[in-house]
């Protein structure tokens, strides 16, 4: 394999190995003498790099021709050169150059039009760039695949303008089910109606919290269930048939970390809130038990075929799954073993048991290799849930709802337990909290538990660190409600914070009607502080909460543009470089993986994608019409644009 090249630096090391290259020429053709002054110097320099690491091939070596002159450096052929427009490396020794080489699945070079061009053999895959842009491969830190896979599956209720809308679907779905079958969709946000709910039922449906009764649902759906899940993931829709599968009725009680909505008779309003959605979910698990295991199977496939397809159009290379347990990974390495995984996934472990994971952690710990598909290292858990459905845990009460500070999903305690299962067994911990006391209970449970593994490791009077969070690299997933007391903690422990940018931008219009103006300006969202004070952000879109593209939260990221047509507190954007990085080379980072991914360094995997225009320097109003043209994973194009040269 060639050795990776860049321009125009010459670090030790290359100058180190352009004088072996020359001393083997020398010895080849028995040249004894300096070559001219006027002879051609070597047209190709190596770059600064640091030497491979163990778990990355080699990639000193240099294929020299003996018939060559001897001050030429002669480099084997790339399989796929892109030429004639910016490449965009997102690593800070090599900034912006015009072209890329690739082999096989890696990079080995990028620099200048002509520089690379000596790359270019008879089989060499050409693609004139003609000016556009190149980025690394974009890195989806915080999404959810199947689920991703599922949502194209079921009714997509994610454009419903108003609850008519919704019913409207679902009757249609009706039309077209056998009695008993079930409904499903998600999608739904009554936040992003066009009008209040009491304006679109036309006065059939009791309003409670804001939100309509299933009665009109009901209407439509006497002989089928209908499940509608939130697009948070944290609420949903059922009607009576589908609470009575689930056995709740008026006299059931709320589960802990959840609310069963009640209408004024008393009777279930149909809104299903965090946790008390489990006993419908626990229904459909019985229902899907008609399946044989090959339908099942067929239907996973499917929904991984779907979600790496809209993943791929969107110019993601890869994707931190937010959850799965043991059988579905299990699935997924199936599926790398048979080459079936078209991008490249960091599983985290989610919905085991601490008991279970004391035993099967080791096992299933998978890190990343060369040209791998899948890794397993980290594990998920929530702290609390959602803001738009009250579940955020927040220090104080919401202003709409007094009553509560929000929701406790899972007890700190147990979460506790899994941070030091995580330590024993080399995994990273992932908690999900967005509300400012689920933030600030996170960032007190990482430091405790990292207190105590060193307390009880440490020498009776060594002093206790909490340094180790800098290599733990635990994460914190959302962090979009900080108490400004808790902002530079998140860099100080070395948290990184797993943030998606179209959040900020899709919550931003209601914010304030859950925390009142002042406490949304002050704990909102504070990306800008956080970077200030050394903290890590990742990227995303928390998928399918938000549809995976990249460029839409690029653009909230550079801009917090809301809907309304108003910035949401732009005191705190990130410049286009600090976004490009946080959805590429941090997220690597934040998935142990930046040393083979993330930027567009020479040795690194070969995953990068093809702009229709430079996202780093068009104007804020264009950023949106930037178009993915291509997309390649492992050197090979996964996608490409209908209508791209």
């Amino acid at each position: 394999m060639p050795l990776p090249m860049t321009f125009p630096q010459t670090g030790r090391l290359g100058q180190w190995l352009i004088g072996v290259a020359l001393i083997a020429l020398i010895t080849l053709v028995g040249c004894s003498e300096p070559p001219a002054p006027d002879q051609p110097q070597n047209a190709l320099t190596t770059p600064q790099v640091t030497p491979p690491t163990s778990d990355l091939p080699d990639q000193r070596i240099v294929e020299v021709d003996s018939t060559a002159p001897t001050s030429t450096l002669v480099v084997e052929h790339a399989t796929l050169v892109l030429t004639g427009g910016k490449i965009a490396t997102v690593d800070p020794e090599l900034g912006n150059q015009q072209a890329i080489a690739l082999k096989g699945h890696r990079i080995v070079a990028v620099g200048s039009n002509e520089e690379i061009s000596t790359y270019i053999g008879p089989t060499t895959q050409v693609i004139n760039l003609s000016g556009r842009t190149v980025i690394p491969g974009f890195i989806e830190g915080h999404g959810h695949y199947l689920s991703l896979g599922r949502a194209r599956q079921i009714l997509d209720l994610s454009t419903a303008k108003n609850w008519g809308d919704v019913v409207g679907q679902v009757a249609v779905a009706v039309d077209k089910a056998q009695p008993g079958e079930w409904i499903f969709g998600r999608g739904w946000h009554q936040e992003k109606w066009n009008s209040a709910a009491e304006d679109t039922n036309s006065g059939t449906d009791e309003i409670i919290d804001g939100v309509p009764a299933n009665d009109s649902l009901n209407a439509v759906s006497q002989n089928n269930p209908v499940y509608l899940g939130h697009a948070s993931g944290h609420a949903a829709y059922a009607n009576d048939a589908a609470l009575a599968a689930a056995g709740i009725n008026k006299d059931t009680p709320n589960p802990a970390g959840g609310t069963i909505v009640h209408k004024a008779n008393g009777l279930p309003s149909g809104l299903l809130r965090e946790n008390a959605q489990d006993a419908v979910e626990n229904a459909i698990v019985i229902y899907d038990k008609r399946l044989s295991p090959e339908e099942k199977l067929a239907t996973l496939r499917e929904q991984s075929d779907l979600a790496a397809r809209e993943a791929l159009r969107h110019g993601v290379t890869s994707f931190h799954d937010a959850g799965a347990s043991f059988e579905t990974i299990d699935f997924f390495k199936s599926l790398e073993d048979q080459n079936a995984l078209p991008i490249r996934l960091y599983v985290m472990v989610r919905g085991e048991s601490n008991e279970q994971m004391a035993k099967l952690l080791p096992k299933y710990r998978m890190l990343a290799g060369d040209n791998d598909f899948l890794t397993v290292r980290s594990i998920k858990r929530q702290i609390d849930g959602a803001l738009g459905a009250h579940g955020a845990w927040l220090l104080e009460p919401y202003v709409d709802m007094p009553s509560t500070p929000g929701l406790v999903l899972e007890p700190v305690e147990d979460i506790a337990r899994t941070a030091e299962l995580a330590l024993e067994h080399g995994y990273q911990v992932n908690t999900h909290a967005i509300g400012t006391r689920a933030n600030r209970e996170t960032l007190d449970l990482y430091e405790r538990v990292w207190n105590q593994a060193a307390a009880k490791e440490a020498e009776p009077d060594a002093p206790v660190t909490t340094q180790p969070g800098k290599d733990l690299r635990w994460r914190i997933e959302h962090a979009q409600h900080i108490h400004p007391d808790d902002v530079p903690r998140f860099g100080a422990l070395g948290v990184i914070a797993a943030m998606q940018g179209v959040h900020c931008t899709s919550d931003g219009p209601w914010i304030a009607s859950r925390l009142g103006e002042e406490r949304t300006k002050v704990t909102s969202y504070p990306w800008r502080t956080l970077i200030e004070t050394g903290a890590i952000i990742g990227n995303g879109t928390d998928v399918p909460v938000e549809p995976i593209d990249a460029i839409a939260s690029f653009y909230s990221t550079v801009t917090r543009m809301t809907n309304t047509g108003e910035a949401f507190y732009p005191e705190h954007v990130m410049t286009r470089d600090e976004a490009l990085a946080s959805y590429t080379l941090n997220n690597a980072y934040a998935a142990f993986e930046e040393q083979h991914k993330g930027s567009l360094t020479p040795g690194k995997l070969a995953d990068l994608v093809v702009l229709s225009q430079d996202i780093l320097t068009v104007p804020d109003e264009q950023l949106k019409n930037t178009m993915v043209d291509y997309t390649l994973v492992g050197g090979e194009i996964k996608y490409a644009r209908s209508g791209a040269n």
